[in-house]
């Protein structure tokens, strides 16, 4: 699948627009023939795909929130503005009474307070919070962290999706040539019959072999059938990963037999480890590292202050309040956060080791299964079935002259079929598990062709 590899490389290290414009300009070249709605190639599957696909979607909007979260982790702590009024009544014992008109306090003083003294003090103030420890810029790190990591988890679903188009697109190609493969069973079933009718008429042959031949046309016909549904199948799933479920499309079959070449496994296992999903550790680990940091600045005690001006209407007395707060034992009460934070940085490094793991048996099994797959196209292509044509040619002129039996032209005939069938789904395998390789190693393979012997 040629133009997956170049999209593959397109993915690495791009900013989210950047990565949709040179797809864009990539496709835009060879996109003219499913423009008139002739022919679907692959870059344009993939062009619908990354337009319309729900879980590439959601990456902008996830982006649009970061925004919304670096603008908040910005913000200086707010300011307060309070306001207090004290109604205070001194009695002729010296006693007094206050009221500010709040609920469980004493309302305003009757008429039979008029000989008590009173006193009406208002109180403005402002207040707020000194932050201390960096804990602004950790939040905005934070936030910084977090969009490497969404950039890298894009990447990595890109790829993913990527490899997905690619393997709906090589369904749709082996099952159209199985179609072709399946018309051409019918079409030998048909010259199987001619050739038994002859021979019947000539009465050369018994009734029973025009019998099985007929039964055999019939077979042939229904399991054309069957595999024009599964193209159908393949189409409308290949087209649901843009959201437009179709079989209004046809495709050039030949691609199928257009391969990548091989390349060693220690440069793909080297490449591997560049790979968006392996990558996105360290962009973890970064975040890991700016949530510790704004941890152990939390551990650093704010200073909560405030500032007042204060009026005594009955003294006609003016006067600034000013006072400040600090909590006290801040950085023993986050101990433990700063220990669960350090912990998560440590276990990242221990995942990413766990991934590579994981990710050399993938590897592996992709690589020695595509080599297989290639090995299988090639003996097929170029010694089994040229033999096995030359074989059932040899087989039908021997039966039309009397020398071979039904059994053997039917037995020839299933042993072309079968090798034609094994070399489709050995070519399927190639692209498949070459699609996986790509999304593993996110590099292209390159591109050779193999020649159909059709």
């Amino acid at each position: 699948m040629d133009f997956f590899s170049t999209l593959s490389l397109s993915v690495i290290g791009r900013a989210s627009f950047r990565f949709l414009l040179t797809t864009a300009l990539l496709i835009s070249a060879q996109a003219t023939s499913a423009q008139r709605g002739e022919v679907l190639t692959l870059p344009e599957a993939i062009q619908k795909t990354l337009a319309q696909n729900p879980q590439i979607a959601v990456f902008p909007l996830q982006q649009w929130a970061l925004d919304g979260a670096e603008f908040t982790a910005g913000l200086r702590p707010a300011w307060d503005f309070g306001f207090e009024a004290e109604y205070a009544v001194y009695g002729d014992d010296g006693s007094s009474s206050s009221s500010s008109g709040s609920p469980g306090r004493p309302g305003p003083p009757s008429d039979d307070d008029d000989d008590d003294d009173k006193e009406l003090e208002l109180t403005a103030s402002l207040s707020s919070v000194i932050e201390l420890g960096g804990k602004r810029q950790a939040r905005i790190d934070v936030v910084n962290a977090q969009r490497d990591l969404l950039i890298a988890d894009e990447q990595a679903t890109a790829l993913d999706v990527l490899a997905e188009v690619v393997r709906g697109y090589a369904q749709v190609l082996a099952a159209a040539e199985l179609l072709i493969l399946e018309k051409e069973k019918v079409s030998l079933a048909q010259e199987a019959l001619d050739a038994v009718i002859t021979r019947v008429n000539a009465a050369a042959s018994p009734i029973a072999e025009r019998m099985r031949a007929e039964s055999a046309l019939a077979n042939a016909i229904l399991a054309a059938e069957a595999q024009e549904r599964m193209l159908s199948y393949y189409k409308y799933a290949l087209s649901a990963l843009w959201g437009q479920p179709t079989q209004d499309f046809a495709v050039d079959s030949s691609v199928l037999f257009r391969f990548e070449p091989n390349a060693s496994f220690d440069v793909l296992y080297e490449r591997a480890q560049e790979n968006p999903s392996i990558a996105r550790f360290a962009s973890e680990e970064r975040l890991r590292a700016s949530h510790l940091h704004l941890t152990q600045a939390k551990s650093t005690p704010d200073i909560g202050w405030y500032a007042g001006y204060r009026n005594d209407k009955e003294d006609d007395e003016n006067a600034v309040v000013v006072g400040f707060n600090v909590p006290l034992f801040t950085g023993r009460r986050n101990r433990g956060k700063e220990i669960s934070a350090m912990a998560e940085l440590e276990q990242v490094q221990l995942d990413r080791e766990a991934a590579l793991l994981k990710l050399y048996p993938q590897l592996f099994l992709a690589v020695t299964s595509r080599e297989q797959a290639l090995a299988i196209v090639d003996e097929m292509q170029n010694t089994v079935i040229p033999t096995l044509r030359k074989a059932l040619s040899e087989v039908d002129r021997a039966y039309r002259r009397g020398r071979y039996s039904y059994v053997e032209l039917i037995s020839a005939r299933e042993e072309l079929l079968d090798a034609e069938r094994s070399r489709i789904v050995a070519a399927r395998s190639v692209h498949v598990y070459g699609a996986e390789i790509e999304r593993l190693t996110a590099r292209p393979l390159g591109v050779v062709v193999v020649e159909s012997s059709r």
